[in-house]
């Protein structure tokens, strides 16, 4: 693994190494707390859709989002964050377009 890998390096006149960016814990609990964030906003939706419409449908797209949430935050747990930042974005499009395009 390179030091980009976990944080970037800068070096000053006085060839004094000062981290620049977050260290891995740091971008763990930020995306554990971003999967969460999620979480909570896909059961609201959800929750929202339901009302509107009762559809095993829409249960379906959103409780599958929530699933793969979890499983965000658990990769996000055990160092695996770009993987599961990609994860996540991927899962927050494609439900928000799945509800927009099915009837």
């Amino acid at each position: 693994m390179s030091s980009s890998d976990h944080e970037d390096v800068e070096q000053d006149a006085g060839d004094e190494v000062v981290a620049v960016g977050l260290t891995p814990r740091q971008a763990r609990m930020i995306r554990v707390t971003m999967g969460w964030v999620v979480l909570a906003g896909m059961a609201i939706l959800l929750w929202i859709r339901l009302e509107q419409r009762h559809s095993v449908l829409v249960m379906g797209v959103y409780g599958l989002a929530m699933v793969v949430c979890g499983v965000v935050i658990e990769l996000s747990r055990h160092g695996r964050t770009r993987l599961g930042t990609y994860l996540l974005g991927l899962v927050l499009v494609a439900a928000l377009g799945a509800d927009w395009l099915l009837p």
